[in-house]
């Protein structure tokens, strides 16, 4: 009896976590859509129970508070850029020409930020979050770490910390672009992707 007890109950615990998990991403997908409207500041787990159309102690069943709610987004931002990051690091660099490095690069953070539109708020104001900064951290020197290795198999004529500069320069020239390419539409949109590759262009051919 004592076995197929258990048996019966794996199958609903299973379901259970299956259930929990939904209910969390379901709050967490919702919080990256307030984060969208009413931006970080305004937003409140009050906010965020009023659009899933629950209470907010059920809420805190999976979240305890704002900043967790926030901080499970930001890890999952961070994975996104991580997966993103190492599709970079595949990339045939040796055999590409500089425009050709540039314009794949572009288009691999591009679809990070489209992805992650909802969140540009929490990402901007990530920093000024105590709870939040040490993933910010991770993000600046896992992005600058991986696009320095990659720009060293460029065969640039620097090296050490001068082509971590030039990385976190070209980073830093993509990121500004790429959201103010989001808030833009169509042909301005495409104006400016196509004025952050040729920077990004010229950024490279002066140092290599």
């Amino acid at each position: 009896m004592t076995y197929t007890k258990n048996k019966d109950l794996a199958p609903r615990s299973q379901r259970k976590q299956a259930r929990s998990k939904q209910r969390a991403e379901e709050i967490m997908r919702a919080t990256a859509e307030l984060l969208d409207e009413v931006g970080f500041d305004d937003l409140t787990t009050i906010l965020i129970a009023k659009d899933l159309g629950i209470s907010v102690g059920s809420l805190y069943h999976y979240f305890p508070n704002k900043q967790s709610i926030l901080r499970a987004l930001a890890n999952d931002w961070l994975e996104d850029w991580n997966v993103a990051m190492q599709s970079v690091v595949e990339l045939p660099v040796e055999s590409m020409s500089i425009k050709k490095f540039c314009t794949s690069v572009t288009a691999i953070l591009q679809q990070v930020y489209l992805h992650q539109r909802g969140l540009l708020p929490l990402v901007q104001a990530m920093y000024a979050v105590p709870e939040l900064r040490d993933l910010d951290e991770q993000h600046d020197k896992l992005l600058v770490t991986r696009m320095t290795s990659v720009l060293r198999r460029l065969k640039m004529n620097v090296k050490g910390r001068e082509l971590s500069r030039i990385a976190t320069l070209y980073l830093e020239i993509s990121h500004n672009l790429l959201i103010e390419a989001l808030s833009q539409k169509d042909i301005f949109a495409e104006r400016t992707v196509n004025d952050l590759n040729a920077l990004c262009v010229s950024l490279l051919k002066r140092y290599r």
